[in-house]
Parts: C-alpha cells; sequence; structure tokens
C-alpha cells in the first residue's frame, strides 16, 4: 500500500525549515493525520463517489452506499439524462 506519492522527498538540508518543523513552512507526513478506517473514503454525507458519465452507469450503483458523481466531460443534455434517472432509481447526485 502507497503511504506517499512519489514526489515527496524528507527534507534532508541542514538549514531547511520544515526539517526543524518551524511554523507556516508545511506540514510533514504523520500517523496522526489519518482518519478512522470506516470512514475514509466516504464523503461528508457518508456516500461512496462513483464517477458517472453515462445514465447505464447509475444501474450497477447501491442506493443506500453509493453517490454518483457526474463527470466534468459531460455535456448538458446526457447530464440532465443522467440526472433524470437518479431521481428515478433515487440515488444521491453529488454535482448537480
Amino acid at each position: 500500500m502507497v503511504k506517499l506519492k512519489k514526489s515527496w522527498r524528507r527534507p534532508k538540508g541542514r538549514h531547511s525549515k520544515l526539517r526543524k518543523g518551524e511554523k507556516a513552512k508545511g506540514k510533514r507526513p504523520s500517523p496522526g493525520y489519518g482518519s478512522p478506517k470506516s470512514v475514509r473514503g466516504l464523503t461528508r454525507t457518508g456516500y461512496v463517489e462513483i464517477r458517472i458519465s453515462t445514465p447505464k452507469d447509475l444501474e450497477r450503483m447501491d442506493p443506500h452506499k453509493d453517490a454518483a458523481l457526474i463527470s466534468s466531460t459531460v455535456g448538458r443534455r446526457k447530464r440532465d439524462d443522467i440526472i433524470k434517472k437518479a431521481q428515478e432509481l433515487k440515488i444521491h447526485v453529488i454535482n448537480q
């Protein structure tokens, strides 16, 4: 399991403010910043986000656990179709 991005490099410089932990210089990763496993990856409302690009994608979703996030590349007409079908299936749409 990857914990950090490949771009992360530990600050090693002799005068590095980040290594010394000075305020306003950024945060370093530490175990205390993680969220509980039971809510990790969920939205604030408690749903799992699933990216949707067609109305057909809504059929594989569970309305009690999943919420639809309409892809940014979807146009107005297809977006309206997705929202209409989501209302029929009682699926929560995050970005209407």
